[in-house]
């Protein structure tokens, strides 16, 4: 707070008048008053400077050590201004949250009252009513002069303190205290402390700011370097520190540092996400590379590298956009022989590397099977790779697969991202007879490299394939590709219909109810013994596929929790209770049981959440009319 120079006499005499009489004056500055009389409830002495509470001889070092950031530039904005300090009989002093002074600089005034305050507390319950405990109370700058101070020893000095804030909260605080006593600039020194505050909070701001960018960059998969006009390295994060192999320059570790776009950047011109190799004496990085130049104000000063390894790229990207397998082997239930064998079976293969086909009716499970080996293999850390299989053109089928080169726009294809992990072919009977035999060609010899010069691209890549179809046959007859088909042959199981393991139709359809309980948080359902039986009867031609949309239609059909044989639709069966459409009453019922939720209803009912919003304003349903 800035205040107007004071009469020192009247204020000396508010002081005598406080102690002798306990009286406080009107002129009195409110919170000097206020601290007053807690210090007399305190039954502070005020002659002298009582025995303060201090830190020992060790606790004063391992509290410097622990404050040393700040510290060091507190030094650093004294050393500007000491002969101002020397000048004008100042002393400073920086002490920390909770009242203990970390270091004492220009010791005039302490030198004259006190033998040594550095590890003190001078809070007002030690020391009384300082600008100290005025400014820490208040959280405000605040200009204290001499007759003001509860120690009378101290009345011949003016004092002033700042706190130091980060978001808000009190960190430290900054003193003045002078002896010039005639003809002290009160407008300068609070000039000064103000400016100092200022500066000392906008270099914790900073600190605070760089100490979460070095975390971010020491977590990140980059490697990052910050390089001077010479090119000497100003930063590096942990990655780039690994590859400097305790070197101090890149010009040392990068056998070919002079194609690698630094000098470019230093004279202003940046390189934006271009495929580099770093190339040392033990090894070659592959990586996507950014290197920019740091302007301070029109010049170039320096120059900041971002690189990536392309294989850490390819398996972040694949696990970013959810490549992972979402089934493990025992998400697929049943008790059956057939069933066994299968499970046994893909649990023994999959422990191996072999590629494999699958060939079984569409919606036997398939595609659920292929995640379980997935998952159950070596490779279920590194991406799984979908693609459902189609009779595309060529050049977009290349595309998908092997990824584009369009200058330096480069995208990945879905053979770079499944690298360390593994394809799944979905329905391959659909790949044209061309594309299998180019596929087949780079899943055994490689490709040829994206840019002239550049190395041969292989593809640590395992291949699960399904089929729908009998694949030999396509093969055979031409329409299929024999590299291919040859290639995805190491394994071969077939996936039984449903219709030969009619034994498990029970419990696959229990397995799915609990799927469709956990999965939409809502009270397990069970079947009854008459819808079993009305299950176990059914040919089921659209196998665990069709079984799976059965169910989950009857889960959201049954208001309660036993399903009964009329709350299931059976395949091809056209008598479906359509009265929603007509009775309110239906309609409602459907609502509730699919506990108000338009996806859920909409799934339930088999029609487009559009024709659900005119049913639920037709009937005066919905969020609004609740």
């Amino acid at each position: 707070m800035i205040r107007e120079r004071r009469n020192k006499e009247k204020l000396a005499s508010y002081y005598k008048k406080f102690m002798e009489e306990g009286i406080v004056d009107p002129n009195v500055h409110p919170w000097v008053a206020e601290s007053w009389l807690r210090c007399r409830a305190l039954n502070l002495p005020h002659e002298t400077m009582p025995k303060i509470n201090k830190m020992n001889r060790e606790e004063i070092a391992e509290h410097q050590r622990t404050h040393e950031f700040i510290v060091k530039y507190v030094d650093g904005l004294y050393e500007q201004s000491k002969q101002h300090f020397n000048i004008h009989n100042l002393s400073m002093l920086l002490i920390d949250e909770n009242g203990y002074v970390i270091k004492n600089y220009a010791m005039p005034f302490f030198q004259r009252i006190i033998e040594d305050i550095q590890g003190m507390r001078v809070l007002e319950e030690d020391v009384g009513t300082s600008s100290i405990s005025v400014a820490r109370e208040h959280n405000v700058p605040f200009l204290m002069f001499g007759p003001e101070m509860w120690i009378k020893d101290s009345h011949n000095g003016d004092a002033c303190s700042a706190p130091i804030c980060i978001n808000g909260k009190i960190r430290y605080i900054i003193t003045f205290f002078s002896m010039d006593q005639n003809d002290l600039p009160y407008d300068l020194l609070l000039s000064l402390l103000l400016t100092m505050k200022y500066s000392i909070e906008q270099h914790m701001a900073m600190l605070e700011s760089w100490t979460i960018n070095r975390i971010m960059m020491d977590q990140l998969p980059v490697t990052v370097y910050w390089l001077g006009k010479d090119g000497e390295i100003k930063y590096c994060n942990q990655n780039g520190s690994k590859r400097l192999d305790n070197k101090v320059s890149l010009k040392d570790v990068f056998l070919n540092y002079e194609h690698i776009p630094i000098k470019k950047a230093l004279k202003g011109t940046p390189t934006q996400r271009r495929e580099i190799t770093w190339i040392t004496q033990d090894r070659t990085y592959e990586d996507i590379t950014t290197v920019m130049p740091i302007k301070v104000g029109s010049e170039v000063e320096s120059a900041l590298v971002l690189s990536m390894s392309i294989e850490d790229l390819k398996t972040t990207i694949a696990h970013a956009t959810g490549y992972s397998s979402r089934y493990s082997l025992y998400s697929m239930v049943g008790e059956t022989s057939e069933f066994l064998a299968l499970q046994h079976k893909a649990s023994r293969v999959a422990r191996t590397d072999h590629n494999i086909l699958l060939q079984g009716e569409p919606g036997t499970g398939k595609q659920r099977l292929a995640h379980g080996i997935h998952q159950a293999s070596a490779r279920a850390a590194a991406p799984l790779i979908a693609v459902k299989c189609r009779n595309d053109s060529l050049k977009e089928l290349e595309t998908e697969f092997f990824g584009a080169n369009d200058g330096d726009q480069q995208s990945a294809g879905k053979l770079e991202l499944a690298i360390g992990g593994t394809l799944f072919l979905d329905e391959i009977e659909k790949l044209p007879l061309e594309m299998g035999d180019e596929l087949a060609e780079a899943l055994i010899h490689g490709l040829p490299p994206l840019k002239k010069g550049g190395k041969p691209r292989y593809f640590d890549v395992r291949v699960i394939a399904a089929c729908d179809s009998n694949l030999k046959r396509l093969a055979d007859k031409g329409l299929f590709s024999r590299k291919l088909y040859e290639l995805v042959l190491d394994t071969t199981m077939r996936v039984p219909p449903l219709r030969e393991r009619v034994k498990d139709i029970e419990v696959i359809a229990g397995h799915i109810l609990v799927e469709m309980s956990a999965q939409h948080n809502l009270p397990q359902k069970r079947l009854s013994p008459e819808a079993v039986t009305l299950l176990l009867n059914c040919s089921w031609p659209g196998n665990i596929k069709q079984l799976q949309g059965v169910i989950e239609q009857a889960f959201f059909h049954t208001p309660g929790s036993i399903i009964e044989a009329e709350n299931i639709k059976l395949p091809g069966d056209k008598t479906l209770e359509r009265s929603w459409k007509y009775d309110k009453e239906a309609f409602i019922a459907a609502w509730k049981s699919a506990g108000g939720n338009i996806s859920k209803l909409a799934t339930m009912l088999d029609v487009s959440r559009v024709t659900l919003y005119r049913y639920l304003k037709k009937y005066g349903l919905g969020p609004k009319n609740e």
